[in-house]
């Protein structure tokens, strides 16, 4: 099965984390949305911004799921001339969708 999944994955893009990327990153670090050792969580969310995704799936309830602080991400992101994508856990998502089909 893993090896299932890794050929799955083979076929899918990976996204570059260019300098815009990198920008968002940083202010999202700076301005202290995220604490400075949650670069990846930063670059996670700066990516899905900068690529313009609707949605953005993750298990991170922490920095990355959590509405608290999902506000000041909004404000930011919009600053920086992108939007943030909605932002939930896969159950969360699957809630949404089981209750679209009642």
């Amino acid at each position: 099965m893993a090896q299932l999944r890794l050929q799955t994955l083979q076929a899918i893009p990976l996204l570059q984390v260019t300098d815009e990327v990198k920008k968002l990153a940083r202010k999202i670090l700076t301005l202290g949305l995220l604490p400075a050792t949650s670069d990846r969580d930063a670059t996670h969310i700066a990516l899905a911004s900068a690529y313009e995704m609707d949605l953005l799936l993750s298990w991170n309830c922490r920095h990355i799921a959590n509405a608290a602080i999902q506000t000041r991400l909004r404000r930011l992101v919009e600053a920086a001339d992108f939007n943030l994508p909605v932002i939930c856990t896969p159950e969360e998502l699957m809630e949404n969708d089981h209750e679209q089909d009642n």
